[in-house]
């Protein structure tokens, strides 16, 4: 009996459909998402002697999304475990969090032996903050979290996007870990101009691969006003500032500000960046001044004015150290350095130089300014050394001539007084400081 092509089209259907679940069903194997539920950081967690020690420093247990199971049952069965995926570049996730995990080769010879491990990426951005993108198993009704929050997970990947609140959750991030990381809610995502490559920390830490960019939008950058789009800049910013800790909910994005990030390091090609410079508070009223311009002839040009490229570092404190060998400073023009309070310069077991192979050396004051020259004491003692005896011999002379009246008691006084000049001229001259 012959089969009609209707009956074969279902027949080639069917195939087709079972074939399609079969892929799935592999696929579903071999690619998918996962919770956190803990994670090995170190000796004191709960993961170390499962995870390998050491070596698995790093490796998550998970829980698949669709699969709901209580905290009991988790801890009870045998722990499903994934690495890492990359060596040399560690994003590891937080408990609650969601990773992608998928199958490759076990260290254990795979090729021979079919031994596979389950490896995971970066966090999901469940909800776009670089600081914790938590969403807790439903099954376990110990978690608190927000009303913003409080969405299931096929709403989020259905678009449904939320914000979190400034408000910490009782969503634990640690488990059993022994880590440390305590939620909060006003750390700020940087935000991106077209064409950026940014690396943000959970910490409020980030590096911008940025650009001018004059953008038009509610936030703007500080960097971009008088530089052509596209030119390149480099931000490393550590920490946010408490202006917008305090005035912004976290969930609002915000650029770098050089005068109020706590430590910077910025990187410019033709970008002007304004800078407030210490040594130069700005009143009330008060106009901006040029800053050096009262210590070198030729004044740099004002770092709030200089569209170069140039290294800007910015923070409560620099400290350059070297344990090896030199800090050495060198420049095609000047080099410039002024302080509100003391500046300090001390060899500790060698010498201070002070060299100008053209020019002179400016002591108190400006070059224009400082006009009396220092004396060469060695060369000076030497002749006034000879006046001073001359004198003496002289003066001793006459005291004892007895045809001049007032010879005698003068000259005794003056007599006197050189010898006792000449007991110091060797005190004279300085020990430390030498002029050629």
């Amino acid at each position: 009996m012959g089969v009609s092509s209707k009956g074969i089209a279902k027949l080639r259907g069917k195939k087709f459909r079972e074939a399609v679940s079969q892929v799935t069903k592999n696929l579903d194997d071999e690619l998918f998402v996962a919770r956190v539920v803990d994670i090995n950081l170190n000796s004191d967690s709960a993961l170390f002697e499962q995870a390998g020690g050491y070596s698995g420093i790093g490796f998550i247990q998970y829980q698949k999304f669709d699969e709901s199971k209580s905290p009991s049952a988790i801890s009870k069965g045998s722990p499903s475990l994934a690495k890492p995926m990359f060596p040399h570049h560690k994003a590891l996730p937080l408990v609650n969090e969601y990773v992608l995990i998928f199958k490759g080769p076990s260290s254990k010879g795979a090729q021979q032996t079919g031994n596979m491990n389950y490896y995971y990426l970066n966090p999901l951005s469940l909800w776009n903050t670089p600081h914790y993108n938590s969403y807790p198993d439903s099954y376990d009704n110990q978690n608190e979290i927000s009303p913003s929050m409080n969405k299931s997970i096929l709403d989020i990947i259905a678009g449904n996007t939320q914000k979190p609140n400034n408000k910490s959750t009782q969503i634990s991030p640690n488990g059993k870990s022994k880590g440390t990381f305590v939620e909060k809610g006003n750390i700020h995502p940087i935000l991106p101009f077209a064409g950026d490559v940014i690396l943000e920390g959970r910490f409020g830490n980030s590096i911008r691969l940025g650009n001018t960019s004059k953008s038009k939008g509610e936030i703007i950058n500080n960097w971009s006003k008088e530089s052509e789009n596209g030119q390149p800049l480099t931000i490393l910013k550590n920490g946010q500032s408490e202006t917008a800790k305090q005035n912004l909910e976290g969930f609002i994005p915000i650029t770098e500000d050089i005068n109020i990030d706590p430590s910077s390091l910025y990187l410019t090609s033709t970008q002007k960046i304004p800078l407030d410079i210490s040594i130069l508070p700005k009143r009330d009223g008060e106009g901006a001044t040029i800053p050096y311009s009262s210590i070198i002839n030729k004044t740099p040009i004002s770092p709030t004015q200089f569209n170069k490229p140039q290294i800007i570092l910015n923070s409560g404190r620099l400290l350059f150290n070297t344990n090896i060998d030199s800090i050495l400073f060198s420049s095609q023009k000047s080099i410039v350095m002024e302080s509100i309070e003391d500046i300090g310069i001390k060899s500790r077991n060698k010498n201070v130089n002070i060299i100008a192979n053209e020019g002179i050396i400016s002591l108190g004051s400006t070059a224009k300014e400082a006009q009396d020259s220092a004396i060469l004491g060695s060369s000076f003692m030497v002749q006034f050394k000879v006046i001073v005896e001359s004198l003496v011999n002289l003066t001793g002379a006459l005291k004892n001539e007895s045809s001049l009246s007032t010879a005698a008691a003068q000259s005794y006084t003056l007599n006197k007084l050189l010898l006792e000049v000449q007991e110091t001229l060797p005190l004279l001259l300085s020990q430390k400081v030498k002029i050629s």
